[in-house]
């Protein structure tokens, strides 16, 4: 494809109302599908027809790589008003599968027809299995290393042994002839104390948390289930939903949320503050946006109590890929006043955030 193909599918057929520059069978594709979709007013768009979505779901993946397909398809649900296509088994299970299609799907559960709702959970596990096999296992590797490293022994049984830091520590008594480091000092993890670490997580519900909760569910439940871990997940919006019975089923867990109500995060601190029996080995995690539409001076006031108690409390505005989020300054300097941190952070950069603040 040369440059002015290119520059033409970039514009548009209103850029060259003489077809000037004539299109390859390929490109010819690729300007059909990007003009149903961004000149919609003039084209007719993708229509009311099921086969017509259907079709244009089937070239776009045929003519575009997945990266550029999931961003088509987001701009198809919000320029279009497309939401009704996921509520059709067949078209949903042509549509490209990521954690904003699981957060409008989570919207949509509660009028989601039956017949729809299989297909939905299949995506929904589907985009979960991909979170997992990515973070999962640094976020459990990253855990156990923060209970373990609690204390340090010096005659640590065989499984205690800590044996990065053993090696560097005896790097300079290695023997050539040997081919191996004779070890003067090992070092240990040391044992973690009786009783287990708590974690509690808040959720927030609104409509612009969708990709965070997708993420705290997936660590959710593979935090719950370290045998030395206690976790505890609530969803909330102007009410609260303890969800932790679902932590097993990170699908069903998700299921269990409903996007796009109001905000009481001093309810939420206050069913928080309840759960909390053992502050000195306590985190709450808040992943709020901030913008509290109960009580602000109780829930800045709860906060406080919570720190007071001895427990750790940090607060995420954003768990997701998506960059900088939009959340309430005022609110974040308050608690970061408190001494309870605020930052934003990407899910690759949350088992090392959760290892530190343990």
């Amino acid at each position: 494809m040369d440059t002015l193909e290119r520059w033409r599918l970039i514009l548009g057929a209103t850029a060259d109302t003489e077809n000037d520059i004539p299109l390859e069978a390929e490109a010819a594709g690729m300007d059909a599908a990007l003009q149903a979709l961004y000149e919609s007013d003039r084209q007719g768009g993708l229509g009311s027809s099921s086969p017509n979505v259907n079709r244009w779901l089937g070239d776009i993946r045929k003519y575009f790589p997945a990266s550029m397909v999931q961003v088509m398809q987001r701009d198809a649900l919000e320029r279009l008003g497309l939401n009704r296509m996921l509520l059709e088994p067949e078209l949903l299970a042509e549509t490209e599968a990521d954690v904003h299609l699981v957060g409008v799907l989570l919207s949509l559960s509660k009028v989601m027809p039956e017949k729809t709702r299989a297909t939905a959970r299949m995506v929904v596990e589907k985009v979960i299995e991909n979170i997992k096999k990515r973070l999962q296992l640094p976020l459990i590797q990253a855990v156990k290393q923060a209970l373990n490293r609690q204390s340090r022994s010096r005659r640590p049984r065989l499984s205690d042994i800590d044996w990065h830091r053993t090696i560097r520590l005896n790097l300079k008594h290695y023997q050539p002839d040997l081919k191996a480091i004779i070890p003067e000092r090992i070092a240990g993890y040391g044992r973690q104390g009786r009783g287990f670490y708590h974690i509690i997580l808040l959720l927030d519900q609104s409509g612009s948390m969708a990709e965070s909760i997708v993420f705290s569910g997936v660590f959710g439940s593979a935090l719950a289930s370290l045998p030395a871990l206690r976790v505890r997940l609530i969803a909330f919006d102007t009410a609260v939903v303890d969800l932790s019975e679902h932590l097993h089923d990170p699908v069903e867990l998700l299921f269990g949320t409903q996007l796009g109500g109001g905000t009481d995060i001093n309810k939420a601190l206050a069913y928080a503050e309840g759960q909390i029996t053992a502050p000195q080995k306590t985190l709450v995690l808040l992943i709020s946006d901030l913008f509290e539409g109960g009580n602000r001076n109780q829930m800045l006031q709860r906060a406080a109590a919570i720190r007071r108690s001895g427990a750790k409390m940090i607060v995420l505005p954003a768990l997701s890929d998506s960059g900088a989020p939009a959340f309430d300054r005022d609110n974040a300097a308050a608690l970061a006043a408190m001494d309870i941190p605020v930052f934003t952070c990407t899910p690759d950069q949350f088992p090392e955030l959760l290892a530190k603040a343990m």
